[in-house]
């Protein structure tokens, strides 16, 4: 064998020993590696990427997830867009703003009330029977239907001797109108819940709600003759809300909200309407004839 080639071979071993030496070394210390997990301080959120007015629902390109350190994520926070996509914001939403579950929960602590340009905002009160339950939300829509009863309303006669007036009586003035149509909840304030002292936890699938009289606060933008028709109605009338469809103001195609919505013409009513249109029965006077004593 020539000496270059012995030499080589040599060389060879001498590497294949060096790396047996590092194999056992690395395996002996293998043992008292760090074996600790390490403790993630990063998350993902989904954060806005443009302004998202209030009552629209979110749309894919206004959206993205960004890393962020743990402690400066908001509790309740959405991790993925798909969790947010196609639901109504409860709250307008800023450019780079986080996306939490209170963005599209309706929170009843109003801390700050944003008036759209060119609108008021003023408050009815209302309770689960004149206001859908008291689930009325900031975000919806709702138009407002007020009756008035009979007293405000009356027939009177005038006696032409002494020019005094007299009640007519027996006569049905009870009337009924939409007045306000497609108004924005901009907020809504509902009492704090009973305080739970039985210790016990709650039943499971118990109802949210219940018919307790609860009263809410709802926050309603309007123009100024809106104002005084809705302060009219809160001094002489009855006032109810009813929600509408959120997409009855959404445009489909956009997502936005759309800049006027062609109110529902409605006849109002009053009782003649229920006897002329629905058919509601009214009484016959029925007369009785006494005998004639001889």
């Amino acid at each position: 064998m020539k000496r270059s080639n012995r030499l080589v071979l040599l060389i060879g071993v001498f590497l294949a020993v060096v790396a047996f030496v590092g194999v056992i070394v690395l395996s002996g210390s293998g043992g008292s590696r760090d074996t600790t997990p390490r403790v993630a301080t990063e998350g993902p959120v989904v954060v806005a990427i443009a302004n998202i007015p209030l009552s629209t629902k979110v749309k894919p390109e206004q959206v993205t997830v960004q890393t962020l350190a743990l402690e400066s994520i908001l509790p309740g926070a959405y991790t993925d867009p798909s969790q947010v996509v196609g639901k109504v914001v409860r709250q307008a939403v800023d450019n780079g703003a986080q996306l939490t579950s209170d963005t599209f929960g309706g929170s009843s602590s109003v801390v700050n009330i944003v008036t759209p340009k060119g609108k008021i905002a003023i408050a009815v009160q209302v309770d689960q029977v004149t206001g859908v339950g008291t689930l009325i939300k900031a975000g919806d829509y709702v138009d407002m239907v007020v009756g008035f009863s009979s007293d405000k309303f009356p027939v009177v006669t005038q006696n032409p001797v002494d020019s005094s007036f007299t009640v007519v009586s027996g006569l049905n003035g009870t009337s009924v109108k939409v007045l306000l149509q497609g108004m924005q909840v901009l907020g809504t304030l509902l009492p704090p819940p009973p305080a739970d002292t039985s210790g016990q936890p709650p039943a499971s699938g118990a109802p949210a709600t219940s018919l307790n009289g609860q009263q809410e606060m709802v926050i309603l933008a309007v123009d100024t003759q809106g104002a005084e028709v809705i302060k009219f109605g809160q001094l002489d009338g009855s006032i109810s809300l009813v929600l509408r469809s959120a997409d009855d103001f959404i445009d489909p195609v956009t997502g936005e909200a759309l800049p006027a919505v062609v109110p529902v013409s409605t006849t109002g009513i009053i009782l003649k309407t229920l006897v002329d249109t629905y058919g509601v029965l009214p009484p016959e006077l029925v007369q009785t004839v006494s005998p004639v004593k001889p």
